[in-house]
């Protein structure tokens, strides 16, 4: 098993930053990746992006201009999100498997994101 947690949410204006935080314990050592997802109501859960177990990393096209993602997968991961837009108001999900496509295997409690206009 592994356990994800995620911190960092919150209530941000337009144009604004956060960093979310996903921290990894348990059996680490069956992962290969992780990822940070993000749902709306209504809505499929979408990848936002990657981090491989050897630092490599991938973006959505659609926030890699604003987002990034880095961290070590055996203890935190991070994401950045600058330039915040209201479409960002989501509930983001950490996740970790073995998938280096779409790591799923376990998944984090998720944290909620509002960007306000």
């Amino acid at each position: 098993q592994v356990q994800l947690v995620e911190s960092g949410g919150g209530l941000v204006q337009t144009g604004g930053s956060l960093r979310l935080s996903c921290a990894a314990s348990g059996n680490i050592f069956s992962i290969t990746a992780m990822g940070w997802y993000r749902q709306v109501p209504g809505s499929q859960r979408k990848l936002v992006g990657v981090i491989l177990q050897n630092g490599t990393t991938r973006v959505a096209d659609s926030v890699k201009d604003r987002f990034t993602i880095s961290g070590d997968i055996s203890t935190m991961i991070y994401l950045q999100m600058d330039g915040l837009k209201s479409e960002d108001t989501a509930v983001y999900y950490c996740a970790a498997g073995r998938d280096t496509e779409y790591p799923r295997g376990w998944w984090g409690q998720g944290t909620q994101v509002t960007v306000s206009t």
